[in-house]
């Protein structure tokens, strides 16, 4: 195992191809710590160098809707009246903490999708 550190983009190139090699390592054996490892070291160098802007909450819901089959009417249980959740789906209406863990108890949304619009 020769792992060192992720600091340029040819390094990160080099660890998906020996992760490509390794794909399928059995756990625990020496190619699946160093899978892990690398893992663990582009995960790093990724977060560092290509940040992901926090999401779009409505998008989150959005998506969330989209996957479930949901529509509008299916959301009052967690915003509140047709209006209201009109008003939260068309950026009228900030959402509020207890319809963020409203969406996150019944919906299963990460707090983190909902939380990146509130002030």
């Amino acid at each position: 195992m020769n792992i060192k550190p992720i600091r340029s983009q040819d390094d990160l190139n080099a660890a998906f191809a020996r992760i490509e090699q390794l794909w399928g390592a059995d756990v625990g054996s020496a190619e699946g710590d160093e899978l892990e490892i690398l893992a663990l070291l582009i995960e790093k160098y990724e977060d560092e160098h290509y940040p992901m802007p926090p999401s779009d909450p409505i998008e989150a819901i959005k998506f969330r809707m989209d996957q479930q089959g949901l529509t509008a009417r299916d959301l009052e249980p967690f915003l509140g009246s047709s209006g209201r959740v009109s008003e939260v789906l068309n950026r009228k209406r900030k959402l509020s903490l207890a319809m963020i863990k409203r969406l996150h108890d019944g919906l299963r949304i990460p707090y983190e999708s909902l939380l990146a619009d509130v002030a």
